[in-house]
C-alpha cells in the first residue's frame, strides 16, 4: 500500500477512528490498531474494540491499493506531531513507513486479517437535523454512568414520545432529560439503549456537519455524519423506571440567574476538597452557598434568587451540581425542591424540554 494524504486529513482521519481502538488489554491484540484499507484515492480508516466501530474515509493520492494495521495510538501521535503538508505512507513486508520533510517512521504493522470485519446492520435509515441532536447529546450524556459493573447505567436511552423524541441517562445520582419535539426515530413506546461512549464519538462530530443519518438494527445501530460512520452494539436490558424518579409536586422553587450562581458555585468549591458537599441556603432573602471542609475553612458566598417555600438548606455534589447548571439552555433557571432529602429538579424558564434530577447529600 502507498499513498500520500495532506497532514490535516490523516491527522483528523486516524484522531477519530482510534477513538475507538482497545485501549484495555484485548484478547485480540490487532484491537489496538487501526486498519487502512486504500482503493483508489479512498481511504478508510477504522478502528474497533468489538462493541464500537469507527470508520472515516478519506480522498488522498493513491499509488497503490491495500491494507495495514497500524498501532493505533501511535500512528495517531505521530501523524499529530508532523509538519503540515504531505504525508508520504508506504507499506510493505518489513513493516510501515510515515515519512514528510525530514521526519520519517518506520512502524511494526500488525496481521490485517485477524482485524474483524463488520456488516452494518440493515433498516430504514432516518435523517435528522445535527444541531437539535447535539445540544441533546451535550445535555445528556454527561449523566449516564461510566461505571462497566452496571452496563444498562452507561448507556442513553432514547423513547419515542407522542410528540417526538427523547434522551435519558443517569448514574443514579443525577438524572438528565431531554425532548425533542417532532423527530421521530423509533415506532410507538419503542425504546433502545445506545453507549454513551458511541454518542460522546457522534457528539463531537456533530458540529461540522447540518444532519446525520441514523440506522437501527436488532442490536446495532449505525451513526453516519458526514464521512464518518459509528457502529455500536446496543445494550440490552431494561432501563430503570426514570419516571418514578421524578417527584410529581415541588412545595420550594427557586429562580436565579444562572451565570450568576455557576460563578459563584466555582469561587466556593474550592474550599469543597474531595467533593465536600456545597449548601444551598434558600429563605426569602435569596440564597447563600456555603463549603466548609475540616481543618481546611469555609466560603460563604450569596447569590441574588427569588424564592417561594419554606427556608430550607440542601447541600449537593457539586461537580454534578455544576454541570446541570452548565447544560441548561436557559439564562435564567428554576431550582425545585422538596426537602432536603428528596430529588431537585433544574429546568430553565422558558425551554421545558430539558429536565436536570439531583439527588441531595446528607450533611450534618
Amino acid at each position: 500500500m502507498k499513498f500520500r494524504c495532506e497532514r490535516d486529513v490523516l491527522d483528523r482521519a486516524l484522531s477519530i477512528a482510534s477513538r475507538a481502538a482497545a485501549t484495555r488489554s484485548a484478547t485480540l491484540q490487532v484491537l489496538a490498531g487501526i486498519h487502512l484499507h486504500l482503493e483508489g484515492d479512498t481511504l478508510s480508516v477504522t478502528g474497533s474494540d468489538l462493541d464500537l466501530t469507527v470508520r472515516v474515509t478519506a480522498e488522498v493520492g493513491g499509488q497503490e491499493d491495500g491494507v495495514a494495521v497500524l498501532p493505533a495510538k501511535l500512528a495517531a501521535d505521530i501523524v499529530h506531531s508532523l509538519d503540515s503538508g504531505q504525508v508520504e505512507v508506504v507499506v510493505g513486508d518489513e513493516g510501515a513507513n510515515l515519512s514528510l520533510g525530514r521526519s520519517n517512521f518506520s512502524l511494526h504493522t500488525l496481521v490485517p486479517d485477524d482485524f474483524p470485519r463488520f456488516e452494518p446492520p440493515t433498516g430504514d435509515e432516518v435523517t435528522l437535523a445535527a444541531a437539535g441532536v447535539a445540544a441533546a447529546l451535550d445535555q445528556v450524556v454527561g449523566a449516564a454512568s461510566g461505571d462497566d459493573s452496571r452496563p444498562i447505567l452507561t448507556g442513553v436511552l432514547l423513547a419515542a414520545e407522542e410528540d417526538g423524541l427523547r434522551f435519558v441517562a443517569t448514574d443514579s445520582y443525577r438524572l438528565a432529560m431531554r425532548d425533542l419535539p417532532g423527530t421521530s426515530i423509533l415506532s410507538r413506546d419503542q425504546t433502545v439503549l445506545v453507549p454513551s461512549r458511541a454518542l460522546e464519538v457522534v457528539g463531537r462530530l456533530l458540529g461540522d456537519v447540518d444532519e446525520l443519518t441514523i440506522c437501527l438494527g436488532e442490536r446495532e445501530a449505525v451513526f453516519t455524519v458526514g464521512d464518518v460512520q459509528i457502529v455500536t452494539r446496543l445494550i440490552e436490558g431494561e432501563y430503570p423506571n426514570y419516571r418514578g424518579l421524578i417527584p410529581d409536586d415541588h412545595p420550594n422553587s427557586l429562580v436565579v440567574e444562572r451565570d450568576d450562581m455557576l460563578d459563584a458555585l466555582r469561587r466556593v468549591r474550592l474550599l469543597a476538597t474531595d467533593n465536600t458537599p456545597v449548601r444551598l441556603v434558600m429563605s426569602s432573602d435569596g440564597l447563600e452557598l456555603i463549603a466548609i471542609t475540616q481543618d481546611i475553612g469555609q466560603a460563604q458566598e450569596t447569590v441574588d434568587a427569588r424564592y417561594e417555600g419554606e427556608d430550607l438548606t440542601v447541600a449537593f455534589n457539586p461537580t454534578f451540581l455544576i454541570q446541570g447548571l452548565e447544560v441548561c439552555p436557559d439564562e435564567e433557571l428554576r431550582l425545585e425542591t422538596c426537602d432536603a432529602l428528596k430529588p431537585a429538579v433544574i429546568r430553565g424558564m422558558e425551554d421545558s424540554n430539558f429536565l436536570y434530577l439531583l439527588m441531595p447529600v446528607r450533611v450534618s
